[in-house]
């Protein structure tokens, strides 16, 4: 199998792919197509079926294994395929591992080094709330491993929810031993906690798609609802310590023009936005060069996100 990483403009293509998305289309002209997104385990890319009465193109769907035969072109500097065409998969002719984006790095040793940082947390109260979660509801543990922390953007992979939060909750140590001021019970839980509505608000892979609740309230409101119910199920738990850990998750995205409900009020909410903040950036910088590949020089060309030219280190 040839994976959809390893193409350049020119490439014939001829192997088995998920869709991940199918959707109708009309040109300026009227005439209908069809766009795709093919996916396997290494990136997705998008696909155009010009003509989808040709009786080459066999019908399928989203969520579907398909043959594809077509040819890899470019299209304002992205490639593309154009699909000549389509067959219908049927079970055992594919292997669904080779299709689902996974962390690089071992889930089982990420959430074990998680669990060992949430039997840190000296506060009881917060301890009961992380066991109540990661310890006590097996369902959810394995829900969690399994999510991704975006659809597209960054740790948009199975396992990403857990690479990502452990890289937040790693920063977010280091600022509590750089600036001791920081309540560590507090920001550690508040790290922990903070994207934990992900698991509501995108669905598994295959799909890896927004579900209503996420459409509708999104994680930080849904990640709040979460942890307050179960707050809610710990005798005694301290009003100001819950609100406290709601503001964190509430403000973690830091501005209100980008989605945040609140803006940081304390200071380790001020610490957990930056710290998220970092995380995102860098692996979407560290995706951006991997997706790159080479012999595609040194500048790799505007993007919107970061809002300049990036560019490829070189060291002399």
């Amino acid at each position: 199998m040839k994976y959809i990483k390893e193409y350049k403009e020119g490439d014939r293509v001829f192997d088995i792919y998920l869709c991940k998305h199918k959707q109708s289309a009309v040109t300026k002209n009227g005439k209908a197509y069809e766009n795709v997104i093919l996916q396997d385990k290494t990136a997705t890319i998008d696909a155009k079926i010009w003509d989808p009465n040709n009786p080459g193109i066999g019908d399928f769907d989203t969520l579907d294994y398909i043959e594809v035969y077509g040819e890899v072109t470019s299209f304002q500097s992205s490639l593309q395929v154009n699909v000549k065409r389509i067959r219908k998969c049927q079970e055992g002719e594919y292997e669904p591992a080779d299709y689902l984006p996974v962390s690089s790095k071992d889930i089982g040793e990420m959430f074990q080094e998680l669990l060992r940082i949430i039997g840190s947390i000296g506060n009881p109260y917060y301890k009961k709330l992380l066991e109540a979660f990661f310890v006590k509801d097996a369902e959810f543990a394995k829900t969690f491993k399994a999510s991704s922390a975006a659809k597209r953007i960054h740790h948009g992979f199975v396992g990403g929810l857990l690479e990502h939060t452990l890289g937040v909750v790693k920063l977010c140590e280091y600022l509590c031993g750089a600036y001791p001021i920081l309540k560590r019970d507090l920001l550690l839980t508040a790290a922990i906690f903070h994207d934990v509505g992900k698991v509501r608000e995108i669905s598994l892979f295959p799909e890896n798609d927004y579900t209503d609740d996420g459409q509708l309230l999104g994680h930080i409101v849904i990640g709040s609802q979460m942890v307050a119910e179960r707050a809610a199920g710990i005798d005694g738990f301290p009003h100001r310590l819950l609100t406290q850990l709601q503001h964190c998750i509430l403000a973690h995205q830091g501005k209100l023009e980008f989605g945040a409900p609140k803006t940081p009020a304390l200071m380790e909410a001020l610490a957990l936005y930056h710290a998220d903040d970092m995380d995102a950036k860098l692996e979407t910088f560290k995706e951006i060069l991997e997706n790159a590949g080479e012999g595609n020089g040194d500048w790799l060309g505007y993007n919107r996100l970061f809002e300049s030219n990036l560019r490829a280190t070189k060291m002399e």
